[in-house]
């Protein structure tokens, strides 16, 4: 008997808070210094994108590890205000639930992330059954799952044999290797979302054409997001660009996230590439207007 399809798109990937702590002064050891503000929101490059893809109207679930604990619990009541089916959302008792705290001044911002569960994500938390019930699959931030690369080309291979379509997002890959299998994954992938500085690095190439040339020979579509330029969509059809949305940015967090809920959300119903981009620019453009990646989209 054949499954209902009742999910357009299932999210694997990293979820963890993001605690932003606004115009800190510099830091110095041995002293206690103070912000002039503070917001504790959902984080995650791959948790952003499915809030944001629920808000928009897509039938979400998500798979991803968080900890039995206060942060996990969080995130967790976070994707189920947004309508994220997390039927399965692992949790674990052993390992807390990773957490990056943002420091910002002026436009300019530093990062520091505890793991945590971020890296636990295994190809076998996603089961084929759940596959089976909806249209496509998307990866988010492949380069932390550490414990999802072995498994990952094979996740990628069995959800196109149960008929999904696949996409993936790097993120920056902390190694500075640019490897962990990832190009036996692209093998596998029908959308592919590097940022501009991604793709040169992943293939060594010194401008975002050259880079998406490389990499289509991977995967079928390759969109590198290219911040306040816009972005570049390469399929085996053509390679054009589409310009940025212009608005007044507030903070950048989950932009490129934001960027590929937009272009999924359209992608899934069968839009075409010039609108699936649009729609990922005008998301991107939207993330920016607000502090985090999903208030933009509550």
């Amino acid at each position: 008997m054949k499954t209902k399809r009742t999910l357009d798109i299932i999210v694997a990937g990293e979820v963890n808070p993001d605690l932003i702590l606004r115009e800190v002064p510099p830091l110095e050891l041995e002293k206690e210094l103070y912000a002039k503000d503070m917001d504790l929101l959902l984080g995650g490059s791959s948790s952003i994108t499915v809030f944001n893809l629920a808000r928009m109207g897509a039938r979400a679930g998500f798979v991803g590890v968080v900890g039995d604990d206060f942060f996990g619990r969080f995130c967790a009541e976070r994707l189920k205000w947004a309508g994220v089916d997390l039927k399965h959302l692992r949790w674990t008792k052993t390992v807390r639930t990773g957490l990056t705290v943002w420091m910002t001044r002026g436009d300019r911002r530093a990062g520091v992330t505890y793991a945590g569960t971020l890296a636990m994500l295994r190809a076998a938390d996603v089961p084929s059954e759940y596959l089976q019930r909806a249209r496509h699959l998307h990866v988010g931030a492949y380069f932390f799952l550490s414990s999802l690369h072995k498994g990952a080309p094979a996740l990628f291979r069995r959800a196109r044999s149960l008929g999904l379509t696949t996409s993936l997002d790097c993120n920056y890959d902390p190694t500075e290797k640019w490897d962990s299998g990832i190009r036996r994954v692209l093998k596998e992938t029908d959308v592919f979302f590097p940022n501009e500085d991604e793709a040169q690095r992943l293939t060594g190439q010194r401008n975002a054409h050259a880079a998406a040339e490389e990499l289509r020979k991977l995967a079928r579509i390759v969109v590198v997001k290219r911040g306040a330029k816009g972005a570049l969509v390469s399929s085996e059809e053509r390679t054009f660009a589409v310009p940025a949305v212009r608005v007044r940015a507030v903070e950048t967090t989950g932009a490129g996230d934001s960027f590929n809920a937009g272009f999924l959300a359209k992608f899934v119903r069968g839009a075409s590439l010039d609108e699936c981009a649009e729609a990922g620019v005008e998301s991107g453009a939207r993330a920016v207007t607000k502090v985090g990646g999903t208030a933009a989209f509550e």
